[in-house]
């Protein structure tokens, strides 16, 4: 059932997506899958210092933070990939195991419910398949 917010949203959106192929027409087919590929991880030495390990050397390392972020981004749901998918990327590249990874959004099952942990998981395993392809 249509309510009239439905019906002012569509046609929002729409409009939206007028004026993105007016002014770039490109952007009428943009697709926002795979954007995330984009950006480069950063280094964990480059991670430990703008995260604290430069002002606070007893501090949290970055693998942790990132482990923590996580969690946080899976129990709200993840609610989008392509942050989600860096900060895996991220965690993986300053130190963190793929076992700990699943172990943290495993975790989060009881705060965010378990279809959030499927999909965390899902977006997990995909940066895994991804880092997999690319080692091989």
């Amino acid at each position: 059932m249509m309510t009239d917010f439905s019906k002012l949203f569509g046609q929002m959106m729409e409009q939206g997506q007028k004026m993105a192929a007016e002014i770039n027409p490109s952007m009428a087919t943009f697709s926002p899958a795979g954007f995330d590929k984009m950006f480069p991880s950063m280094t964990k030495e480059y991670m430990d210092m703008i995260w604290g390990n430069a002002f606070n050397k007893d501090g949290l390392d970055a693998k942790t933070r990132l482990l923590v972020v996580l969690a946080g981004l899976t129990a709200q749901g993840v609610q989008a990939e392509a942050p989600f998918k860096m900060t895996v990327r991220h965690a993986l590249e300053a130190g963190a195991t793929q076992k700990e990874v699943a172990e943290v959004i495993y975790q989060m099952s009881m705060l965010g419910g378990l279809p959030a942990m499927s999909k965390a998981l899902d977006f997990a395993n995909e940066v895994f398949a991804e880092q997999q392809e690319d080692s091989e």
